[in-house]
């Protein structure tokens, strides 16, 4: 089998020579040419998802006043965000909430800071002999922060299992509006475009893989909260639910607002919707068969949002093709179907990272190191009496 290094690609991206597709590109050429030609004949592929990321946040440093403040409460629009780091340095999480208004959270923060527009700071300290001031309230912009960085714990699950509401009461949750009695189905997985499902196994994403993230380069910084690569997989070795997560960094400064958009759930809460994207190289036929995978190739499980347990029922798994078709079949009944991701935002995704490379601008990184391929995780048991 020929095969390809990271090493050589880079030096045909330098050169200009590199073949880049988009995933469903891939797909397509995999379709009428076999997998056996875009193993020789394509060096990457670009993936692309943009969807509701509620694990999100940054981390931000606001610089030192005259006198100085040990920041112990600090709010930015009156929405809270954790200072117990350093003097001047506070975490704004994508969904804590405005104080006073509900609908408002971190992510619109981060938001309005992104579009250049004015948030009002307000911090209060108790005080020491080396930072001696007590309070600080000043309206600030992203020019003034000196550090503005996303740090995500949790983003681009590999494959999102699907939701639906079986009681006889509507439910608002992160995963949309569901209707009672099976009256509708959201899902929110970019399907073929989705950027770990066309490295199922991982091969090539790992710590510092380089990547798109929010309109900007960032990285892979570790593998994401509730990681579980062991999960079921299908045929194609695709997994059926959650599976892997990436925990990602990156410049806010450097990102744009259209591919970063906060947003509010009714009856649940603030979200950021993100942009992510991540070139698979496709080194030999292997990765070649996983980059050609459609939406049909992928299947999600389908979740009972009607019963209040953390492990909800599965009502069986759909394919992304059934899913985006815009109606399954469930007991008989026909219910539509709506993504909570954007297909739309995913290509253009795809399509930017894909202009970067050919352009020279984006080379691909070797991983320092591989992710996890175990679960580490474990859950609180709320049989537990708390005292």
């Amino acid at each position: 089998m020929a095969t390809k290094t990271i090493a050589e690609i880079n030096e045909k991206i330098r050169r200009g020579e590199a073949v880049v597709l988009t995933a469903d590109q891939a797909a397509a050429m995999a379709k009428e040419q076999g997998v056996k030609a875009v193993a020789q004949q394509v060096d990457v592929v670009t993936t692309g998802t943009f969807g509701p990321m509620c694990s999100s946040g940054a981390f931000l440093n606001f610089g030192h006043s005259d006198p100085p403040i040990k920041m112990s409460r600090v709010h930015l629009n009156d929405v809270p965000a954790y200072a117990g780091i350093a003097a001047v340095d506070a975490y704004l999480g994508a969904t804590e909430l405005s104080d006073g208004r509900p609908e408002y959270g971190g992510a619109h923060v981060l938001e309005e800071l992104l579009r250049g527009k004015a948030v009002r700071l307000r911090a209060t300290a108790y005080g020491t002999d080396c930072y001696p001031r007590s309070q600080i309230e000043s309206d600030i912009r992203l020019a003034d922060i000196n550090e503005a960085f996303l740090f995500n714990p949790r983003n681009a699950y590999q494959n999102y299992g699907a939701a639906v509401n079986s009681s006889s009461r509507t439910l608002r949750t992160y995963m949309g509006t569901l209707l009672p009695k099976f009256g509708n189905v959201n899902y929110s997985t970019s399907g073929c475009l989705s950027p770990l499902l066309n490295d199922p196994y991982l091969r090539t994403i790992g710590i510092g893989t380089k990547l798109f993230l929010g309109g900007a380069q960032g990285y892979v910084a570790w593998n994401g909260t509730q990681h579980n690569p062991s999960r079921p997989r299908n045929e194609h070795g695709i997994p059926v639910g959650g599976a892997a997560t990436l925990s990602l960094i990156g410049d806010l400064k450097a990102m744009s607002p259209d591919f970063f958009r906060a947003a509010y759930f009714d009856g649940y809460g603030a979200s950021l919707f993100l942009g992510v994207g991540i070139p698979i190289p496709v080194l030999d036929e292997d990765l070649a068969r996983c980059v050609a995978v459609t939406d049909h190739d992928i299947q999600t499980t389908l979740f009972d949002y009607g019963v209040a347990e953390r492990n909800r029922p599965s009502l069986g798994t759909y394919s992304y093709g059934e899913l985006k078709s815009g109606q399954i079949l469930l007991n008989g009944k026909k219910i539509r179907t709506a993504p909570l991701s954007s297909q739309k935002k995913a290509l253009v995704i795809a399509k930017q990272l894909k202009g970067w490379i050919e352009q020279g601008d984006f080379l691909l990184s070797e991983a320092v190191a591989p992710l996890p391929q175990q679960a580490t995780l474990h859950a609180l048991n709320s049989k537990d009496e708390v005292k």
